[in-house]
């Protein structure tokens, strides 16, 4: 979406110098309204986001692999009917894991991928002997995203008797 402008600004003056100050200060007001209307036409950054389409505040943890090696990060706190952004700007990595809680009737969404996980906010590196390191270990599921440039994953409420399922695409 491009923002074109029709016709011109004419300033009306007897005098040639009060039309050139009009201009002067016309001209910064012109530029932000160019540069608020490109800002707006301009594709979103790709991220990593995950929706919460429950009702309900959910804690998310992520998982990944970085140039240092694995680190699980959280949590991030989504209210009900809303997404939150984990991580922004392109992905680098094709692979990424996620783990979350309903903080209000206590289920999970989780899988069979063991990670390290902390009580209140956290950045851990590594995997192993999350224990003995004084964190907890949680199941978290794989999500392979193709190496697109961007992901989301929607978390929903059971729809089966198994428990609550979560989506990912590429949020194209």
């Amino acid at each position: 979406m491009y923002a074109s402008f029709s016709g011109g600004f004419r300033m009306a003056s007897a005098g040639g110098q009060n039309a050139r100050k009009g201009t002067f200060l016309l001209l910064p007001l012109m530029v932000a309204a160019f540069a608020a209307l490109t800002a707006m036409a301009t594709p979103a950054l790709a991220d990593f986001r995950v929706c919460n389409a429950t009702q309900n505040l959910v804690g998310v943890g992520i998982g990944y692999r970085a140039k240092a090696g694995w680190i699980t990060e959280g949590w991030w706190h989504i209210e009900g009917s809303s997404c939150k952004t984990l991580i922004e700007g392109p992905l680098s990595s094709r692979f990424y894991y996620l783990y979350a809680e309903d903080a209000e009737r206590g289920g999970r969404w989780d899988g069979p991928i063991s990670m390290c996980v902390a009580e209140k906010e956290f950045k851990i590196a590594g995997v192993n002997d999350c224990v003995a390191r004084g964190f907890q270990r949680a199941g978290f599921q794989e999500y392979d995203t193709g190496e697109q440039a961007s992901w989301m994953v929607q978390l929903t409420d059971e729809s089966k008797a198994d428990g609550p399922t979560a989506g990912g695409n590429n949020g194209q």
